[in-house]
């Protein structure tokens, strides 16, 4: 099992940025796929097409997002937690993702990179409106 940790800068404000996290409408804007999101704790959420599956585990409004993640048998808890710092003019977003097979790491690892932060980069980006 292993951990992947990174941090993103998205040019936009925390508030909007948990928005497009948590909104099942905000996250079909920037991923272009349906998705079943909710901010109640326990719920179950589903994005990319059912790609990425889980559950929603902790909210903090416009700061933080813990989520389980589903690889199949796995026995161990694949846990997401995604924080929102405040910064000028940008938000860093720090992710934490553990306990991911070692199998699925670096399909794990870019997708996080090159998809899904990818994504809701160029969904902010001024420059690219």
């Amino acid at each position: 099992m292993k951990i992947f940790k990174k941090y993103y800068k998205i040019p936009a404000e925390s508030q909007e940025i948990y928005l497009a996290l948590t909104n099942p409408k905000s996250l079909h804007l920037w991923t272009g796929e349906k998705a079943i999101m909710s901010t109640e704790v326990n719920s179950e959420f589903s994005l990319w097409g059912g790609s990425i599956t889980g559950i929603n585990l902790e909210f903090e409004e416009n700061k933080k997002i813990v989520q389980q993640w589903f690889f199949g048998e796995q026995k161990e808890e694949s846990i997401v937690t995604i924080k929102l710092h405040a910064d000028k003019k940008n938000t860093s977003v720090e992710l934490v993702h553990t306990n991911i097979p070692d199998i699925d790491y670096d399909d794990i690892a870019e997708g996080w990179t090159n998809m899904y932060f990818a994504y809701l980069y160029e969904f902010f980006n001024d420059d690219e409106k």
